[in-house]
């Protein structure tokens, strides 16, 4: 038996109708060293073709990105010069303004030093000679101090209880033995600010929901209990302003405006008015309601530093608290940092760790006072050991 006469080997249990048919085709003849050289070329030309077309999409998109940043600069640059040319203008009429109220004092103040008193005679006596004004009397008509009537000219705004209840203000009403924390706070802070003859604090955070503002707002309302203590409180926060929420101020205006020098201060700042609470007239606020996209760059300008100082010239606070934004998020801290003399940092219980901490107190730098740290949203504490 031949191996061509041999039965076909199948596999075991197989029906034979399953077996395949075998390929008789003919094999196609192998390609010509023409034909693969020609295969070549065209695979080569096409990824050539591949590596050009995306070398010129990416030198079009250096081109486009050139183009936007050269647009960029030149919008930067043009909002640059209004904003100069804004704050010259506001210069110049604040200028204008302080020169007219120096004429209009000088020539009140000659009027009522050189008008002589004039008695009355009475009939048949010869009235008697005109007398030099009293030291007194002319002291009477004097103008009042420039910080005393800048703080009486600021605008009161009506407080309501129980919006300070709901948005946790515990030093409002004082019924909530938390209030005591925030006493004490007030206390150890204005001794430290004492010693070192200081007043410009800062508050922040490391990160978000901490209660900075919180506690800037329960901190300011303690303080104006002070008499002989008057305190500034701002809202620095400019990119995301929430004390006028807290405190119930429908129309905070723009901090940014003040900071520029477009809004004086006196049109801005305003006092809290007659209210059940107690609170004492030695507190003024500086709201927000304007968010500010470049808020560090703001913070850092000649401009505003020249805004604080006359603030301070005018009002003369004893404490300014300011709430700025987390430091861990923005510059803006760091920005501000030749500003304040001294920063509270406000630490949320289950949410600050002690890396973040640290990590802001190297931001800050070692030269930054640190003047406390307020462990908010504690949990585990029982506040009733601290009624009495």
């Amino acid at each position: 038996m031949t191996m061509t006469e041999r039965r076909r080997f199948r596999r075991r249990n197989r029906p034979l109708d399953d077996l395949p048919d075998e390929d008789i085709s003919p094999v196609e003849p192998l390609a010509t060293r023409a034909e693969r050289l020609a295969r070549r070329e065209t695979k080569t030309s096409a990824a050539q073709a591949t590596r050009r077309a995306e070398a010129e999409r990416v030198a079009e998109a250096a081109r486009l990105q050139q183009q936007v940043e050269k647009e960029a600069r030149r919008q930067r640059e043009a909002e640059r010069r209004r904003t100069e040319a804004r704050q010259a203008e506001a210069a110049a009429r604040m200028a204008q303004t302080t020169r007219q109220t120096g004429a209009e004092h000088r020539v009140e103040t000659g009027r009522v030093s050189t008008e002589p008193a004039r008695p009355e005679a009475r009939r048949g006596q010869t009235a008697p000679r005109p007398a030099a004004p009293a030291v007194a009397t002319r002291t009477a008509q004097s103008p009042a101090p420039l910080q005393q009537r800048g703080w009486d000219d600021l605008a009161e705004f009506s407080v309501d209880a129980r919006h300070l209840e709901r948005n946790r203000i515990v030093t409002a009403a004082r019924q909530d033995p938390a209030h005591a924390a925030f006493d004490i706070l007030r206390t150890k802070l204005l001794q430290g600010l004492a010693d070192h003859g200081w007043k410009r604090v800062a508050i922040t955070s490391p990160t978000k929901d901490c209660g900075k503002t919180f506690t800037a707002a329960n901190l300011a309302i303690s303080l104006s209990r002070h008499q002989n203590c008057r305190t500034l409180l701002l809202d620095c926060d400019l990119r995301r302003p929430t004390l006028h929420k807290i405190m119930g101020f429908r129309d905070p205006g723009s901090m940014g405006d003040m900071l520029r020098g477009l809004l004086p201060p006196e049109r801005h700042l305003v006092r809290m008015g007659e209210n059940a609470i107690h609170a004492g007239h030695n507190i003024a606020f500086g709201f927000n309601g304007a968010v500010e996209p470049y808020a560090s760059e703001l913070l850092q300008t000649p401009r505003t530093a020249e805004t604080l100082r006359q603030v301070e010239t005018m009002l003369q606070p004893d404490v300014v608290l300011f709430d700025l934004p987390p430091a861990l998020y923005f510059d803006d801290v760091m920005a501000f940092r030749p500003l304040f003399d001294g920063v509270l940092l406000v630490i949320g219980g289950g949410l600050t760790t002690d890396k973040e901490v640290r990590e802001v107190e190297r931001l800050l730098g070692k030269n930054t006072p640190l003047l406390g740290m307020v462990l908010n949203k504690a949990e585990g504490t029982s506040l009733d050991k601290y009624t009495y």
